[in-house]
């Protein structure tokens, strides 16, 4: 069994393929990848954490989860409430904020970034969404590059799946890791 993560799906959400510049025509070949790209990754015991902002329109949101495999986690997110009793259905857990150990790293999960999370001063790292590929997100990352700078532990990670290490896809934290490390060498 793997863990994985991704967030800010925001299944059926046609405006979200503009605003991010995602690379599909429409909302079924956003779909249709997402679906592919999950479970070429993804095994049926696996558990996958969504860090927020699943759903937009709930009958698409739901035909796309009874196609994705593994055991699915939601941390909610700013647009989570628009999830329905029927969709809730398919989450083996719904939560505002969470806090996991696997493979002895411990690790905050949620939607929103947050400055100074719990265990930060130990090592633990942070997963978040919300900020998208934006200018919020690259003064967030210079904020914790300024941190790190100053000698204070800050290792987070933007797991948007439109982030070009995330590429659509649920990842583990390994490949979450190096994939943004890859990318940062290259830029």
């Amino acid at each position: 069994m793997a863990i994985f993560f991704i967030s800010d799906l925001h299944i059926g959400h046609a405006n979200v393929i503009r605003f991010d510049n995602r690379p599909f025509c429409s909302l079924k070949d956003f779909n249709t990848k997402i679906i592919e790209n999950w479970n070429n990754a993804v095994s049926p015991d696996d558990e996958v954490y969504i860090l927020g902002d699943f759903g937009w329109k709930n009958t698409m949101a739901l035909d796309v989860i009874k196609q994705l495999k593994g055991k699915k986690h939601l941390i909610l997110g700013n647009h989570d409430h628009l999830i329905n009793s029927e969709l809730k259905q398919y989450f083996e857990s719904i939560q505002d904020y969470k806090v996991i150990v696997t493979d002895n790293q411990c690790i905050v999960l949620s939607h929103y970034p947050i400055a100074f999370w719990y265990g930060q001063h130990k090592y633990t790292i942070l997963l978040y969404g919300h900020l998208h590929n934006t200018v919020e997100e690259d003064i967030f990352r210079d904020f914790v590059n300024e941190l790190t700078e100053k000698g204070i532990p800050a290792e987070c990670y933007n797991v948007g799946c439109m982030m070009p290490y995330m590429n659509y896809t649920p990842h583990t934290l390994e490949e979450i890791r190096n994939g943004f490390t890859q990318l940062k060498n290259i830029n």
